[in-house]
């Protein structure tokens, strides 16, 4: 038994030191993001063999490892290192923290081969024993392998009760696999070191976010955002040929309202995910813009600008007013508030008739 420690040891060894070999122009924390924003996007393509829709908008928490690499002799190894995604209490992504998933098994192997894992947490408990550092698949939460496209309307028994579904890529295959055993756990040094340039650093649980995150980072929660929509985006109409007569333009009709709103919502979503907690609040935009039911009055939206001016005209705060996501949601904001005001001036009428 003591020999077999020492394999396993020598091997996680040997495969930290691969892992480790890329380039140090680009730090390893970020290759890591975006490697796997890369992962979710390639997996998300082929909708036959995703991972379902309707289990990801009901994701507390999402993790991606790739590149685990599983090998060994007589005594299997398996390590990667990756990010996890949680939500926060509004349902929103917080930032990534880095994690690593270490495993081992006894068996007949030979070779090294690298492959893909994502986790999907169900339930906030799960995700809550993860974020507390150490958590071994299986024995703190009950997984399975989870359904690939259609078979989400299949799903076993196993599969519905379970806390945590698994998916690997190998290949080119993408299914459901058993991480049973496996252990997760945060690496706070990694996630220290990819926030290093911010002000604040985001703990496991990401409460405390910098005030801008890397770009790196926000692609990611952008993506995994878009990928865990109750309500994705269709695709655009194309036009009937032949609806205009050639040689006739159609008139430019003016944003409806709606419209207006829903372009200044999109843009407030893409401004908040570079935020922290605090800045969110004080750049927050009236409730009725987000959640769609009556239109915000005008007041509200006189003093949300006022909070954006504010901000705008300080230069201490360049490093944000210069990102495009402030200055769209900034220009949004204004026409918003102009259509707004417009709608409600009264007309300018001489003195009614005697």
């Amino acid at each position: 038994m003591k020999r077999y420690r020492i394999i396993v040891v020598a091997s996680l060894l040997a495969i930290g030191g691969a892992i480790a070999a890329p380039s140090r122009a680009q730090s390893i924390q970020d290759q890591t993001v975006q490697t796997a924003t890369n992962v979710l996007n390639e997996i998300m393509q082929v909708p036959t063999s995703s991972i379902p829709q309707a289990l990801l908008a009901d994701a507390q928490g999402l993790a991606i490892v790739p590149g685990v690499i599983k090998g060994g002799f007589v005594v299997g190894v398996r390590f990667g290192r990756g990010v996890v995604l949680v939500r926060d209490e509004q349902g929103a992504w917080r930032p990534p923290a880095f994690i690593s998933l270490t495993g081992g098994s006894v068996g007949w192997q030979a070779g090294l081969q690298a492959t893909d894992v994502i986790l999907v947490f169900r339930t906030a408990k799960s995700v809550q024993g993860l974020m507390n550092g150490k958590f071994t698949i299986g024995a703190d939460a009950a997984a399975a392998a989870g359904p690939v496209g259609r078979q989400a309307s299949a799903a076993t028994d196993a599969q519905l009760r379970a806390e945590i579904l698994s998916y690997s890529r190998s290949r080119g295959l993408f299914a459901g696999v058993s991480l049973e055993g496996s252990v997760l756990q945060v690496d706070q040094a990694a996630t220290q070191a990819f926030y290093q340039t911010a002000n604040q650093v985001p703990d496991a649980a990401g409460n405390a976010a910098p005030a801008l995150l890397p770009p790196s980072a926000v692609r990611l929660m952008e993506t995994v955002a878009q990928h865990t929509s109750r309500t994705p985006a269709a695709p655009a109409a194309t036009p009937a040929p032949g609806t205009v007569p050639p040689g006739f333009a159609t008139p430019a009709s003016a944003p409806s309202e709606a419209e207006l709103r829903g372009q200044l919502a999109a843009a407030s979503q893409r401004l908040q995910l570079l935020l922290d907690d605090h800045w969110k609040r004080f750049l927050a935009l009236p409730p009725g813009i987000q959640e769609g039911a009556n239109p915000p009055d005008v007041e509200s939206l006189r003093q949300a600008l006022s909070r954006f001016d504010t901000v705008a005209q300080d230069p201490q705060f360049a490093a944000l007013t210069g990102r495009q996501e402030f200055q769209t949601a900034y220009q949004q904001l204004r026409n918003y508030l102009n259509a707004r005001t417009a709608a409600q001036s009264p007309l300018n009428l001489p003195p009614p008739p005697r």
